[in-house]
């Protein structure tokens, strides 16, 4: 049974052995990082951090964040008010004069600094438990402050960081955390072993913030190897039929972001050449799932001869009048390793990037989507000879993960499977039941979306063209358009996974 006088007791015992600890230097840094932690000054500031540090980190930081402000609005916007207690009473004594903090007017029960420390450090940890190590004793710092500079009774401080850890755990309900292990791929095939790179053609984007000293390190590594930089504003595809024309590769090899990546994977799949990846985008979405996270996974891949078969996803636009493709009986395919989309997304990658020479990438990318999702129509479509109205269609290459949110992992790369997701709008007040089932993590159980495997899905607009983005950019506009898995399509190097 809860004995209240007790815990009462605990609290000042525990209270007046902190105000008896002799003065240390400790004591003015303790005081900082409490003054730091006001407004959640501090987290931002190690959120900029791991953002400029990108990875990993970037994602870990955000969920950090994102923790963060929920437990600030459970903590001093719900708890407070609903459970007021005193602050601890003013103290004269000479320890506590030295660590002093302005005495807050707000209840003392919970602690919203403990509340967002532990918010953030675990937020940070499900992501990446590496970063939440370094955070970790920055955060229970702060926590503890509350109670050193005399502002808070230990017990606000266990349960505000009580409350900050659940609200960051709760985070998982409607944002999955990403798995980093590599996908699985297909069956392991033979390909040329090139110890020193000779017969391997690598083409370098330049536009995808690949750094030279990666270049140089592939260059140490596979000396013989050829490196070229391809031009910017040129043909992609026509430019990569004249690269292998002209040095007849055993190999094709590519260092850019996803874009660049699907490009030269057709590119190879056409020749018959396997494909060798060095992560050289901003989020290498497919790099990750193919297991070349790591350049140097690709490189010892490449030199012994380890590679596999994974699917690709492939796309037809039938040439027609009505696609605006062309007036033939023909039909336009395009490739995609990770995902494609009709709807929202594709135009807010067309509003990114007319507005990312102005303000950057990604406050045009949040720009742009808040703009679509105000003013976007329903789309009228037939998925299978079947008649829906949908916010958004999206098509993975492989089945991800979760299937009852917004996908965040891709277990397999093999299978001959697409994942079919759209967001259905011929429901009623569907904007806003989509909106609450994602912020209640109940999108599985909403009738506005729809999830399923299939190996082939057909697409037919009943209006206007409209824009299809694979891998993130825009590559056509049309009415009609056939999905399909090309299973075992395109040999990757990769190295074989521990057995």
């Amino acid at each position: 049974m809860f004995d209240a006088a007790r815990y009462s007791r605990a609290d000042r015992v525990l209270f007046e052995r902190s105000g008896a600890l002799r003065p240390s230097p400790a004591d003015p840094t303790l005081r900082i990082l409490s003054r730091l932690a006001d407004h959640s000054v501090l987290w931002m500031g190690c959120a900029a951090v791991g953002i400029a540090v990108g990875g990993t980190p970037r994602r870990a930081v955000v969920r950090g964040l994102l923790s963060v402000a929920g437990a600030s609005a459970l903590a001093n916007g719900v708890l407070k008010p609903l459970l007021p207690r005193r602050r601890p009473p003013a103290r004269v004594e000479p320890h506590f004069r030295r660590r002093n903090v302005p005495m807050p007017t707000s209840s003392s029960f919970p602690s919203g600094h403990a509340a967002s420390a532990a918010a953030f450090v675990t937020g940070v940890a499900l992501e990446s438990p590496a970063t939440a190590a370094v955070v970790a004793p920055l955060a229970a710092a702060v926590a503890y402050s509350r109670v050193h500079t005399g502002v808070h009774w230990p017990t606000d401080v266990l349960v505000g960081a009580a409350a900050g850890a659940a609200v960051a755990l709760g985070t998982r309900r409607w944002w999955a955390v990403r798995v980093d292990e590599p996908a699985v791929a297909g069956t392991a095939v033979e390909a040329p072993a090139l110890p020193t790179g000779r017969g391997l053609l690598v083409v370098v984007n330049p536009g995808s913030g690949t750094d030279e000293s990666d270049h140089e390190d592939l260059r140490a590594a596979l000396p013989e190897a050829r490196i070229v930089t391809l031009p910017t504003g040129d043909d992609l595809a026509a430019e990569l039929d004249r690269l292998i024309t002209e040095h007849h590769p055993v190999a094709l090899g590519v260092d850019g972001g996803d874009g660049t990546v699907v490009a030269v994977a057709a590119a190879a799949v056409a020749a018959g050449l396997p494909l060798a990846v060095f992560p050289g985008g901003t989020l290498n979405h497919f790099a990750r799932d193919a297991g070349a996270a790591e350049p140097g996974d690709t490189i010892r891949a490449v030199a012994g001869g380890h590679a596999v078969r994974i699917d690709l996803g492939r796309v037809t636009v039938p040439d027609t009048p009505g696609n605006g493709t062309g007036t033939g009986d023909g039909g336009t395919e395009y490739t995609f390793v990770n995902t494609a989309s009709l709807g929202g997304y594709p135009d807010s990658v067309r509003l990114r990037e007319r507005w990312e020479p102005r303000i950057g990438k990604w406050p045009a990318a949040a720009a742009a989507m808040t703009r679509v999702l105000a003013t976007a129509s329903p789309l009228t479509v037939r998925i299978d000879g079947t008649e829906m109205a949908l916010w958004l269609l999206f098509v993975g290459n492989g089945r991800y993960t979760p299937t009852d949110r917004v996908p965040m992992s891709r277990p397999a790369l093999t299978g001959g499977t697409l994942d079919l997701r759209y967001l259905r709008a011929d429901r009623r007040w569907s904007r806003l039941r989509l909106l609450t089932a994602v912020a209640t993590g109940s999108l599985d159980r909403s009738p506005t979306y729809t999830q399923r495997n299939v190996a082939a899905v057909s697409v037919r607009i009943e209006g206007p063209p409209v824009a299809l983005a694979t891998d993130g950019e825009v590559v056509t506009d049309g009415t009609v358009f056939e999905f399909r898995s090309a299973p075992a399509a395109l040999t990757l190097y990769r190295l074989p996974d521990p057995s």
